[in-house]
């Protein structure tokens, strides 16, 4: 991560190093092939970036230099989606300001490009908001609390992230019965703990930022409250929810050898579709390269279980239209029930707005590694395939996962959640990025917290705006 090139420093992979530019023009000196910045050069650098965007400069919105109407933004983002579901999309999020905010990341994205950037890069979730923390299993068993939506995750400047997530703070914090002071006074929170963790994450032996806990979840009502639904949440439940016993009579209708299981998906339109015959068969045979690109202990557990039914499954907000089946594998019996979700990646919303952004070979792999980078602990089964020209993202299925509603906000949980979402993406950044160049940008007065949480309030105003918009369109009708 510190190696830097006297023709171009990767320094916290930044793009250009400053540092080293300067330091060869000035001194007119000859550098090895690879220099390794020092921590004091680090730290240089990420203070020399407060010249290209002041901290304070961050707290501007302009919307009117929208390359786009945010509808038109929309439309471009919903190309290559199925068309019958693009309608269900506009409908969910037409519900209200923070369902829009949901799935209008390509609309922010196009904000953002617009204002002056840091050019401080790290792993990006892309899709940073409330909603997209949760709890999930981790590979022991355990139950663990952090981002875990990366369908956009892509490289760029971190302040992308943080400004996304603190709009959604107030968007959500409005929605939840707080007052606007109260919603951005949780933005503000949000900001200092990311720069204060930044801070002490800069500070600590890198081997330690790999493996870092948060340990603010402990306290934090609305994560309890995620983990309680993740316990719940085994393959067991999602068997009971999502499948039906074969009744005799459809047996005797379509054949025995179609129906030889006991269980199969339930009908639930328009969420929840069966998938048989050659669209079946595809989905299945895309599991093939996704398994042989597993570790060689997965590939074995995986080998006791046999694909029973497949499914087409509408999930979320922001990824309606997107191709995404579900496969149910039954291992030892019916009470050892395993799904995958096989979920169609397109392109990152970000990657037309990042001008050094090379499209990945494989979007199902760019999501992947863009979770490696930024989780501690990642579902086992984590993989990518590819079928009729489209690319994938495989995982499990609802195994033990939890998240937060807007409810949970109500009263202190909106600030204790906060809190809890700084630190997990100051995490997620350092992991990916490099602390001690963020930490010399971040400093430690108050302005950036400040300008930021001005952001989130003006974002969610247009957020708003957006919102009765689509709204009046008409998109959403139907």
């Amino acid at each position: 991560m510190i190696a830097v090139y006297s023709e171009k420093c990767n320094a916290a992979g930044l793009p250009d190093c400053s540092y080293c530019r300067i330091a060869l023009r000035a001194e007119r000196v000859y550098l090895p092939a690879m220099h390794y910045a020092t921590v004091k050069e680090r730290r240089a650098l990420g203070q020399a970036r407060r010249k290209q965007v002041g901290r304070q400069h961050h707290g501007e919105l302009k919307p009117k230099v929208r390359p786009a109407t945010a509808l038109e933004l929309l439309e471009r983002a919903s190309k290559g989606r199925v068309p019958a579901l693009v309608r269900l999309k506009y409908r969910l999020m037409a519900e209200s300001p923070f369902a829009y905010f949901r799935g209008a990341a390509a609309v922010m994205a196009a904000d953002l490009a617009v204002l002056p950037a840091t050019g401080l890069v790290a792993q990006l979730c892309g899709d940073a908001h409330v909603r997209n923390l949760g709890a999930y299993a981790a590979p022991d068993g355990r139950l663990v609390f952090d981002i875990n939506d990366f369908d956009e995750s892509i490289r760029g400047p971190f302040e992308w992230d943080l400004k996304r997530l603190v709009a959604s703070l107030v968007v959500s914090g409005r929605e939840s019965g707080h007052k606007e002071a109260s919603a951005r006074h949780a933005a503000e929170v949000c900001v200092t703990r990311y720069a204060a963790q930044m801070r002490a994450l800069a500070k600590m032996p890198a081997l330690e930022v790999s493996r870092f806990q948060v340990h603010r979840l402990e306290s934090a009502e609305p994560v309890q409250v995620a983990l309680k639904k993740a316990e719940r949440g085994t393959p067991q439940h999602t068997l009971e929810q999502l499948t039906e016993p074969v009744t005799a009579a459809a047996a005797a209708v379509k054949g025995k050898a179609q129906f030889a299981d006991p269980r199969r998906f339930r009908e639930i339109p328009p969420t929840l579709k069966r998938v048989t015959g050659a669209q079946a068969s595809a989905v299945l045979a895309a599991l093939e390269p996704w398994k042989a690109r597993l570790e060689p202990q997965r590939q074995h557990l995986l080998s006791f279980y046999r694909p029973v039914d497949v499914a087409f499954k509408v999930v979320g907000t922001g990824s309606v239209g997107l191709r995404d089946y579900c496969v149910y594998f039954e291992g030892n019996g019916v009470a050892d029930p395993l799904f995958l979700q096989v979920k169609e990646e397109s392109a990152s919303v970000w990657a037309p707005w990042l001008a050094d952004a090379h499209p990945p070979a494989h979007n199902g792999q760019r999501a992947v590694e863009g979770q490696r980078a930024m989780q501690m602990q990642s579902d086992p089964f984590l993989g990518w395939t590819e079928t009729g020209g489209r690319h994938y993202l495989v995982r499990q299925l609802n195994d033990h996962k939890g998240s937060i509603e807007i409810a949970d906000l109500a009263g202190a949980g909106l600030q204790a959640y906060a809190e809890v979402c700084g630190e997990l993406l100051a995490r997620g950044h350092a992991r990916s990025g490099d602390p001690v160049v963020l930490a010399g940008y971040l400093g430690t007065g108050d302005g950036f917290a400040e300008a930021i949480a001005k952001f989130g309030s003006l974002y969610a105003d247009q957020t708003e705006k957006d919102w009765e918009d689509l709204k009046r369109s008409g998109k959403a009708k139907g």
